[in-house]
């Protein structure tokens, strides 16, 4: 038997119970991820899902809640200065790292202290 994996189905971050409004405030209002519906049989679980482009984020409430520090989903993006004028426009604090040669890229955090990585790839 032989088998190979296609792609990320989607990814998964953590938020606090009853936090689905202020995950819609930032993912969507903010970053610009479409919201998509989630099946009958897991809204009661809460959380929320998005899109954009070919790729889902799932935020999944957890009870006690940790956000995720170090571990983290990282979104390459075009046009990263206009992503940070944006950020600013809209109060997101980032960090600049220049680190990963070859890449453009900055840390923000969600509203529930979840780290994201941001990048583009110099041409």
């Amino acid at each position: 038997m032989v088998f190979s994996f296609k792609k990320i189905d989607h990814v998964q971050l953590a938020a606090p119970k009853d936090s689905e409004n202020t995950a819609r405030k930032f993912y969507s209002d903010i970053l610009g991820f479409k919201e998509v519906e989630k099946p009958d049989v897991l809204r009661r679980r809460g959380g929320v899902w998005f899109t954009f482009g070919s790729n889902q984020l799932h935020i999944g409430i957890e009870d006690p809640f940790t956000p995720a520090k170090k571990a983290h989903p990282a979104f390459e993006v075009e046009n990263l200065e206009a992503l940070k004028q944006h950020l600013t426009t809209n109060e997101v604090e980032f960090i600049v790292d220049h680190n990963l040669p070859g890449a453009n890229r900055i840390y923000v955090y969600d509203p529930f202290g979840n780290r994201i990585e941001l990048l583009e790839w110099e041409e």
